[in-house]
């Protein structure tokens, strides 16, 4: 087989923050497929094929695309964010496993991108400086009560927890919920990050707390970050304070 795929991620908002890979991948394929959204973000060449597609045919999009490579085509995956977090990678890698045995054969890339949750924590500080984790609150893959069982976990071993898709019109009361279940384990003077259009160029950013959180003021282009024990706020005069955490354990939330 002489086709390839490469599946690469396009960063969180703002063209300098894809990689140069990820740009050069693009610019050699004959053809791009993904969501309208993000394929509208990229430069198209003379020559190439846009395939766009809805964001819930994740699989039907990989097998397109695989199908494609293996006619010999040179094929990019295009993902916001960073392909291989809750995005397009995966979906990619199940239809390889589930799909014809050449499709085993083929060249198939992954470009990492700058993925939300880092372009989130850089927009107020440092959050993420000691041990994270990331839990997406949709459930049309999983079921509500797994996410639950997740976050009860991450909230009692103390992580950082950040939240991808926090809330839709398909399901606006899960991120009240899920702030409902972590002020249960977690004191309410708990940090609480909410950065709408990270790393673009009409970001917003909310720090409070978790006792005074308002979900609603999230939507789907927020990340959501909650602090440790470890997570600390720097005071500046007139302006939102630095976030961070500490990389060192601490005891007694000292």
């Amino acid at each position: 087989m002489t086709g390839r795929l490469t599946i690469v991620g396009v960063g969180p908002g703002r063209s300098e923050l894809m990689t140069p890979a990820a740009s050069a991948a693009i610019a050699a394929a004959t053809d791009l497929i993904g969501y309208g959204p993000y394929l509208d973000r990229v430069t198209i060449h003379p020559g190439q094929i846009r395939h766009a597609s809805d964001n819930r045919v994740e699989l039907d999009r990989a097998r397109h695309a695989l199908t494609l490579a293996s006619d010999g085509r040179n094929v990019a995956v295009v993902s916001g964010g960073d392909p291989g977090v809750f995005a397009m990678a995966a979906a990619v890698f199940e239809a390889v496993e589930t799909g014809p045995a050449e499709w085993r054969e083929l060249d198939i890339r992954v470009e990492p991108g700058v993925t939300a949750m880092l372009a989130a924590a850089a927009e107020v500080g440092a959050p993420l400086g000691g041990d994270f984790c990331a839990i997406s609150l949709s459930d049309n893959l999983k079921s509500w009560t797994t996410i639950r069982r997740r976050l009860e976990a991450a909230a009692g071993a103390d992580f950082v927890i950040a939240l991808y898709n926090p809330l839709s019109k398909a399901r606006p009361h899960q991120l009240g919920e899920a702030f409902a279940l972590l002020r249960q384990i977690k004191p309410a003077s708990t940090v609480v990050v909410m950065v709408r259009a990270a790393g673009s160029g009409d970001v917003s950013r909310i720090i409070t707390t978790l006792g005074g959180v308002d979900p609603a003021k999230a939507d789907m282009r927020t990340l959501v970050l909650i602090g440790s024990t470890a997570t600390r706020l720097i005071a500046r005069d007139a302006k939102p304070p630095f976030v961070y955490t500490l990389r060192r354990e601490v005891e007694d939330g000292r």
